[in-house]
């Protein structure tokens, strides 16, 4: 590769934004079978998000061919996680439809960005604005896409390294937020500006932590996610939601150049792990191509983060590289290629569709599987096991979270989306830097832990049970034959008034019931009692030993 000799231009640009989160819903606000999205949908004109049918209906509801290109590249059961079945076969009950439902807002027009302090802000326009919620799962993603063009390279790796935080991960002596933008304003249709991050006011995030043990939003995204509200914000809300994952919110890229070969590798391991511009300093020579990370740790870059595919001079759209990282999904190539920016057959439509919904659905499974994590550790952090009601709710939170953890496996448990090459490995690898295969066993193993728990304590309690009611049985059995023998009456009262009769049933009631209750209180001893006398090998005198113990305080 070249060096390149002057500041590269990308020519054009698109971002797009995921944040997964835990949906939380406030206490008493959905009805048995309500759904967290038809709470946001009945809002009605409170709320600026509205439903669509996943991503077809736009553009004036019209169906498009890049739409249809989309739909036939995945498998089957992927289709009907995305599209359901299509609206002749929807219905009114809760469940119809779609797994994965989608709501959009379209009140916010542009973004305007600057990286640093002292930069001129860039403005971008935003494509869409989307919020997806996935039935039967606690889990929103909200999803940002902007697009820009003739941005210097390094304006836009800065852009892609500082855009998408939840808040500021410190500042620095001048108070400055780190690593995020330093102008941050989403703009309306008319130019006003909606909501500008508030990440440099230092005392409010750290009065936050200090007092919810929790970070706070910056003020641009919880104004951007609202009627929803965060957990721990003051905000009235019935959708509440809480951070699932790292703070910097995974993106994927799509960069046209007039020369991708221009790029050197350094420029390509910044893009491909996100990493920013690197340092400026005009006076270092290379200042700007220096790796981000040592020699060693980037020998395998290529091997491991680059799908080089289509990095080649023949082909529809030459020259064209995939970097993957996980974190990241990022497209390279060359903006002279009609197929590589085309709109609706080429690459750029891709990247917008099929590569962008692969990227949701691996970060989708991820944040369930955290998600279900959560769950168990919640229901063991509320247990009291001296409090029976305690008891009770931490078993039905273990069964609903290992009935949940089903249905997550067999509806949206997969490996494979597509037979289509590229998407097929562009997902592999994906998920293979998400770790989601090794959080999927480990989320199984402890979910069957727990209901294994479950399962060996119902045992345990039911062969207690039938401890103490053979017990009772054989205890009573003496007093049943001896009062029995013969239809014996010790008392014959058969012909006295009733009144007498009553007071002796109610006696006999009063002692019957006395002598099980104390057998049953006594049911352990007396069954320690009864497996000494069955016990050949011991004495008469420790049998005796034995029954003694029955009434021998602190022998359990």
């Amino acid at each position: 590769m070249a060096e390149p000799a002057a500041e590269l231009t990308v020519k054009h640009f698109r971002l797009a934004l995921l944040w997964p989160l835990r949906l939380l819903t406030g206490a008493g606000v959905l009805g048995p079978q309500q759904r967290p999205w038809q709470v946001l949908r009945d809002l009605g004109e409170a709320s600026p998000w509205r439903e669509v049918e996943h991503d077809l209906e736009v553009e004036g509801s019209v169906f498009q061919e890049r739409h249809y290109n989309e739909f036939v590249t995945f498998l089957p059961y992927v289709q009907q996680l995305l599209y359901g079945e299509g609206r002749a076969q929807h219905s009114d009950s809760a469940d119809a439809g779609p797994a994965m439902r989608v709501f959009r807002r379209r009140d916010i027009a542009r973004l305007r960005v600057a990286a640093r302090e002292g930069d001129t802000p860039v403005t971008l326009d935003v494509v869409h604005v989307h919020l997806y919620f996935f039935f039967d799962i606690d889990v929103v993603i909200l999803n940002v896409e902007v697009a820009g063009g003739d941005l210097p390279l390094s304006e836009v790796q800065e852009l892609m390294y500082r855009i998408g935080r939840a808040y500021p991960s410190g500042w620095d002596e001048h108070g400055r937020a780190l690593h995020s933008l330093a102008v941050a304003e989403l703009l309306g249709r008319d130019g006003s500006v909606l909501a500008r991050t508030d990440a440099h006011e230092r005392e409010a995030f750290m009065a936050h932590v200090s007092r919810h043990r929790a970070p706070r939003i910056a003020s641009h995204w919880a104004w951007l996610m609202q009627p929803l509200a965060s957990a721990y914000s003051e905000q009235p809300g019935a959708l509440r939601y809480r951070q699932i994952e790292y703070h910097r919110m995974p993106l994927t890229a799509y960069l046209a150049l007039d020369d991708p070969l221009a790029l050197t590798r350094q420029d390509f391991v910044r893009l491909g792990l996100v990493t920013g511009a690197g340092p400026r300093d005009a006076e270092r020579e290379g200042a700007g191509n220096t790796l981000p990370y040592g020699n060693p740790h980037l020998d395998d870059f290529e091997r491991r983060y680059c799908y080089d595919r289509f990095w080649s001079a023949s082909g529809a759209a030459p020259w064209t590289r995939y970097l993957c990282s996980g974190h990241a999904l990022v497209v390279v190539g060359d903006a002279r290629s009609a197929y590589f920016t085309d709109r609706e057959r080429g690459v750029l439509a891709q990247f917008r569709h099929q590569h962008f919904l692969l990227f949701l659905i691996a970060h989708f499974q991820k944040a369930a599987l955290l998600m279900f994590s959560e769950r168990l550790v919640e229901a063991l952090k509320r247990l009291h096991v001296a409090d029976p009601a305690s008891v009770r709710r931490f078993k039905r939170a273990i069964r609903a979270s290992f009935e949940g953890f089903l249905r997550f496996t067999h509806r949206y448990w997969f490996h494979d989306i597509a037979e289509q090459a590229q998407t097929r490995a562009l997902f592999r690898m994906s998920t293979a830097h998400l770790g989601t295969d090794a959080l999927y066993a480990e989320v199984k193993e402890r979910t069957a832990d727990m209901n294994g728990y479950l399962e060996a304590d119902s045992l345990r309690r039911q062969a207690n049970t039938v401890v103490r009611l053979t017990v009772v049985t054989i205890f009573g059995l003496i007093g049943t034959i001896t009062t029995g023998f013969l239809g014996m009456n010790l008392l014959a009262e058969a012909e006295s008034p009733l009144s007498e009769r009553l007071l002796y049933f109610a006696l006999v009631f009063a002692v019957s019931t006395g002598l099980t209750m104390y057998t049953m209180v006594k049911s352990k001893r007396l069954s320690d009692f009864l497996d000494a006398v069955s016990d050949e090998r011991l004495s008469a005198w420790n049998k005796l030993a034995a029954l003694a113990a029955v009434w021998r305080r602190g022998t359990d």
